[in-house]
């Protein structure tokens, strides 16, 4: 899957296309955008989060278990020289404590967890338009 991202409307707007699908992401107006959008770091923690309740309600779902939603939040931000993305995870639905530990060690190896976790590298090649 390719991602492209072009320039959008505004100062610093810019149109993320992921295959159909059309997202905007922009700058606080702070540092000179017009906050019509979600930046990078935002969608960066959102695939954290969009991945965790994707993956544990598949499993719940596979396992028959009585999931009626996931609440997941991330606050995300540098402190000292790491940057943290903190995850919270709420479970709703009738679930043992067993259940519920079993859900968040199904969380810790979502795909987004296991990527972010392990090592990343970034090849950049310039290309002409």
């Amino acid at each position: 899957m390719e991602i492209r991202v072009h320039r959008g409307q505004g100062k610093l707007q810019h149109v993320i296309e992921i295959g159909p699908h059309r997202l905007l992401t922009d700058a606080p107006a702070g540092l000179g955008g017009e906050d019509t959008g979600p930046e990078p770091h935002d969608l960066l923690a959102a695939a954290l989060a969009a991945c965790t309740a994707l993956t544990v309600t598949m499993y719940a779902k596979r396992k028959g278990w009585p999931l009626d939603d996931i609440d997941v939040r991330i606050e995300h931000g540098k402190l000292e020289q790491a940057y943290v993305l903190t995850r919270r995870i709420a479970y709703i639905g009738d679930l043992s404590p067993e259940q519920r530990d079993m859900l968040t060690a199904v969380a810790n190896k979502c795909p987004v967890h296991k990527t972010l976790s392990g090592e990343i590298r970034i090849v950049t090649e310039e290309v002409s338009p």
